[in-house]
């Protein structure tokens, strides 16, 4: 089922393409497990292996001799040639790391059914790319069907980019693995680590362990297990509640102007309510809380309204045991803010251009980040006036006292984005040196602020987990053509925890009420839960809604919090906080029936359940998301579970 085929992107100094392939090769030899290619143009010359190193696995890698003038951009190599998927014929699916985990029935469904369509990762970046370390957190992916599972991973230390990704055939789906090779012009590339094929039995959570257990030899420089760990803070611990809301304005696009959150203070009743009812630990999110304009990096501070507001709301959250936390928007430099009109600058009249990221071509372009908020560009962070730039905007904030940052919202996974600039000092093609280069700078700031968690937009990716210890999961964007799992969790949770996310992009309409199921994926996979707030206190169905006909209903949904909290509070506690998660036993439940704004229906269990182990002993865990008593069966035995709430056994 895999094949030798190969693509390659070569760019000119001038910034021109040259595409190659295996087809292209004008000789084709094999001596053993090598295949050598030559006979194309410019010299180049290519030996592709395989080597098989049981009955059961392969290791792939490529050499590229290229005596050109031109620079190895990317390779796509190797293909992994699979059947149909179940909703198009076959009975496969597909598992990815994408957005914290997904499993994909449907070739097709995130170009037709999804706002985020499969992209050419290519500069000017974009913020929904499926690449690592990115909106990926793990370099694998794997194709689950009852003749047999394929595991296809990048065991690479490095951790440099790369996509890890599936397209859609006549005959089926084709796994592949493309890698950005960080040399220069004319320099010859090979790859330095395996990339395995593996055939495999079992479910999703076996070809997690596959990696999972690559992953526990090759640690992210920093790594380090929650209990073990110095720089977590006691809080981390009590799981807060997450409170995200706008201090002006209701969603992203909306006048900008003061709400009735605001002043800072308007808030605290609110807070102190809902902690009441929920008997929880408090994080305060704000978004629009920037003084110069919302989603407009990187000069965050001061806070809007002055710091003496923001700081007496600060401390009055600290005296009553709660916490604070702002959302910034990464490595972006607004010239215009569209939703502050005043805010405007010029990168090139302040002299900034040469630290922003450039093309192959050398040119500078505008972002494609977050056009709608703001234009701009790109900060590349590995050059040194570019590194300067965000260390002084960033600087105030790391001194604040806040106990949280979403510093690199926008910046999914915590990754940079592409430069090929010949004046940063980095090499000209995106590589490896991306990866080392943000370990290197969110380990200078997790020094300039070391009573501050850090997180990003999606879960850090796996570089960046000893890093990025708190970030907003994603996950409800894998419903437009898939069904979220909690992959991150079953990989990593031993070393970091995250919560559940503002849930901007919910791709379920409002009506439909999905929040509490929502809720209890995030519960399940071991993360902090999130609401957010309307400006007069009500629940948002999610962030960025402007559909408010159907407001979840507020009791209800706190009461189904602290029914959650006093249950992590209890039994679950060892495993829901820094446990390993296993693989679950079976369970027998009816389904519930959910299709989104795009149309795409599927079926979901009306019970999550995960499985966990801590300090020797296994135990599983099962929440009721629906507003009606559900029976189960599990481990040759019946669980009845009240509506919203959840139970736990030992196994």
């Amino acid at each position: 089922m895999n094949s030798h085929n190969f693509t390659i992107q070569l760019r000119s100094a001038n910034g021109e393409k040259l595409c190659l392939s295996a087809s292209d090769a004008s000789a084709i030899n094999q001596i053993d497990n090598d295949v050598i290619f030559t006979g194309f143009v410019e010299g180049i010359s290519v030996v592709a292996t395989a080597t098989p190193v049981s009955s059961t696995e392969t290791e792939w890698s490529i050499t590229i001799d290229n005596p050109s003038d031109y620079a190895i951009e990317w390779v796509d190599y190797p293909c992994v040639k699979c059947g149909k998927l179940k909703r198009n014929g076959g009975d496969a699916q597909i598992l990815s790391s994408y957005n914290e985990g997904i499993i994909i029935e449907d070739a097709f469904a995130r170009d037709t059914s999804s706002p985020f369509p499969q992209k050419q990762v290519e500069y000017p970046s974009e913020g929904a790319y499926y690449m690592f370390p990115h909106m990926l957190s793990a370099q694998f992916i794997a194709y689950l069907a009852p003749a047999g599972n394929i595991y296809l991973g990048a065991h690479d230390p490095a951790r440099g980019p790369k996509s890890i990704d599936y397209r859609a055939t006549e005959e089926g789906v084709e796994l592949f693995v493309k890698t950005f090779t960080g040399v220069s012009y004319g320099e010859n590339y090979s790859l330095t680590y395996p990339i395995i094929t593996k055939n495999f039995e079992g479910d999703w959570e076996d070809a997690a362990t596959i990696y999972r257990d690559w992953f526990e030899v090759n640690l992210p420089a920093g790594a380090v297990k929650i209990p073990l760990n110095s720089r977590l803070p006691e809080w981390y611990e009590d799981s807060p509640l997450i409170i995200a809301y706008p201090v002006r304005g209701i969603h992203d696009m909306d006048e900008m102007t003061p709400n009735a959150l605001f002043p800072y203070m308007q808030a605290m009743p609110i807070v102190e309510e809902i902690a009441r009812t929920t008997q929880t630990r408090i994080m305060v999110l704000l978004m629009h809380w920037e003084g110069t304009a919302p989603w407009a990096p990187p000069y965050v501070w001061p806070p809007y309204g002055g710091e003496e507001s923001f700081n007496e709301f600060l401390n009055k959250l600290h005296e009553k045991g709660h916490l604070l936390g702002v959302y910034c928007s990464g490595f972006g430099w607004t010239e215009q803010s569209n939703l502050i009109a005043e805010y405007a600058r010029s990168a090139e009249k302040e002299g900034l251009l040469d630290a922003m990221c450039a093309g192959p071509d050398g040119k500078v372009l505008l972002s494609k980040i977050c056009t709608f908020q703001r234009s701009g560009y790109d900060i590349c962070p590995a050059s040194e006036k570019g590194r300067k730039i965000l260390r002084e905007a960033y600087s105030p904030l790391f001194s604040s006292g806040v106990d949280y940052a979403q510093i690199l919202d926008q910046n999914h996974g915590g990754a940079q984005y592409f430069c090929y600039s010949r004046e940063h000092g980095h090499p000209a093609m995106p590589g490896s040196w991306m990866t080392k280069n943000m370990q290197e700078l969110l380990g200078e700031w997790n020094s300039l602020a070391p009573s501050m968690l850090m997180g990003c937009e999606s879960a850090a990716a796996e570089p960046f987990t000893p890093n990025l210890l708190f970030s907003d999961n994603r996950f409800e964007l894998n419903y437009y053509f898939g069904k979220p799992v909690p992959l991150y969790s079953f990989i990593y949770h031993e070393y970091l925890r995250n919560f559940m996310g503002n849930q901007v992009s919910c791709p379920f309409p409002v009506r439909d009420g999905t929040l509490c199921m929502r809720m209890a994926h995030s519960f399940v996979a071991g993360d902090a839960l999130t609401v957010t707030l309307m400006p007069n206190g009500e629940l948002m169905p999610n962030w960025g809604c402007r559909d408010f006909s159907a407001l979840p209903d507020k009791a209800m949904h706190l009461g189904f919090i602290k029914r959650l909290m006093e249950f992590y509070r209890g039994p679950a506690k060892p495993y829901l906080f820094s446990g390993r998660m296993v693989k679950p036993l079976p369970v027998e439940c009816p389904s519930i029936s959910v299709t989104t704004i795009f149309g795409y229906t599927q079926e979901l269990p009306a019970v999550f359940s995960t499985a966990w182990e801590s300090e020797g002993k296994q135990a599983q865990i099962f929440v009721n998301h629906t507003t009606e008593t559900i029976t189960c069966r599990w481990n040759n035995q019946e669980i009845t579970i009240p509506a919203l709430s959840a139970e736990f056994r030992n196994f």
